[in-house]
């Protein structure tokens, strides 16, 4: 590898992606060519660095497996800031598995950051603990060791585990200043700010109030009977009652929980489960029919009374009842939660995180793009959506995966 190879890779491992373009910018040998793609990415044009990254991969030989292996690497680092989340994995993991059998350390602990970034963008937290356990524990180089300790504090944030996140985040701000790059650091800081902002809304007793994260998980942990609005649960202590394919069940459940301890009236209830503008003999039919299927659904944690006007919510055990809301509750907030990170995603990745079919997910974009709450660029299957950040809004309650035992 000649000199100026060399000093063009140092320049991009220290985040100066011009320098490395001053060395390299004129060549076409398999190396520059590498090089080149990997310092557009920095610089932001995606497209021209997947080219570049792809016409290097072919010109390495079968005898520079590792070569070969790097690019493949890089470009799966593009496809996931470029949120393409339909890149094969497998072909992740099996350059991964050629740079562990070569003794590449550092490019394969990279690659397992990706794999485990890419898991926690699509909602499988045991995959990506279980990714990140395979971590050699030798020390890595600062950038590499901030995006370790941002993958396992990301984790913890999803799985409402304030303190550890906090530590993770402290781990990472450090190594981040270490590396000397700024980009990774602003990741960082944004990655922190999570949990200084509301998490979520806690309504109580006919009152309501933000909550950060740790608030939401000492709520959970409290014993207390909580209707999460946030997954569609009701929660009291150890147990759990999924609600999220019961949609009017939940709307009761919710209803009663954000009256207790007073009763709900029957008209109030028709409307909150089935927009009933009016109740008939049918709707009131119905209401029976759902609130025994709720009594059914809860009868281990509480039990729902008749009054004269209508129904209460009566817990076994609890004596606090609380609902645990959305920070911003409207029509396709977990769209806008993803979008939220301020990256342009495709439709079909927007589907693939939130495990949603690609016409519904369109639907919900068009009504989003009428509203002017999202914009979007190209056409076709380059088609890319994106939204400025929410200011105080962190997305870790509405993105899917389960809280708080996934």
């Amino acid at each position: 590898m000649d000199s100026l190879i060399t000093a063009a890779g140092r320049a991009l491992a220290a985040g100066d992606p011009f320098g490395a373009l001053n060395r390299v910018a004129l060549r076409e040998d398999a190396p520059a060519l590498a090089l080149r793609g990997i310092a557009m990415a920095q610089l932001g044009d995606l497209a021209r660095a997947k080219v570049l990254l792809k016409r290097a991969g072919q010109a390495f030989g079968p005898r520079e497996p590792v070569a070969r292996a790097r690019c493949v690497v890089a470009e799966a680092e593009i496809a996931l800031v470029s949120r393409d989340l339909g890149w094969p994995a497998n072909a992740l993991d099996a350059a991964r598995a050629v740079l562990e059998a070569h003794g590449d350390r550092l490019n394969a602990a990279h690659a397992r950051t990706i794999e485990v970034r890419r898991l926690l963008l699509i909602g499988r937290l045991g995959e990506a603990e279980r990714a990140l356990t395979g971590f050699d524990e030798s020390p890595l180089p600062p950038a590499l060791e901030a995006a370790r300790a941002l993958a396992i504090g990301g984790i913890a944030l999803r799985r409402l585990q304030a303190e550890p996140a906090r530590a993770a985040f402290a781990r990472a701000a450090e190594a981040a200043g270490r590396a000397r790059i700024p980009a990774l650091v602003v990741e960082v800081e944004a990655a922190a700010h999570a949990l200084e902002a509301p998490a979520a809304r806690l309504i109580l007793r006919g009152t309501e109030r933000p909550l950060l994260l740790g608030e939401v998980a000492a709520l959970l942990a409290s014993g207390s009977f909580v209707v999460d609005a946030c997954r569609n649960v009701v929660r009291e202590a150890g147990t759990a009652v999924p609600l999220a394919t019961r949609p009017v069940l939940f709307a009761l459940a919710r209803a009663l929980a954000e009256a207790w301890p007073a009763d709900v009236s029957r008209e109030d209830l028709l409307k909150r489960a089935f927009r009933a503008k009016e109740a008939d003999d049918s709707h009131r039919a119905r209401l029976r029919v759902e609130i025994g299927r709720l009594r059914a659904e809860l009868h281990g944690i509480a039990q729902i009374n008749a009054t004269q006007r209508g129904f209460a919510l009566k817990p076994h055990r609890a004596r606090e009842v609380a609902v645990l809301a959305q920070p911003l509750e409207e029509a396709h907030a977990d769209v806008l939660a993803l979008l939220a990170d301020g990256e342009a995603w495709s439709s079909s990745a927007l589907a693939l995180a939130l495990g949603t079919s690609q016409r519904n997910m369109q639907r919900a974009l068009e009504t989003l793009a009428a509203s002017g709450k999202i914009q979007s660029f190209g056409q076709a299957r380059a088609r890319r959506w994106l939204t400025p950040p929410v200011p105080g809004f962190p997305t870790a309650l509405l993105l899917p995966a389960p809280l708080p035992d996934g």
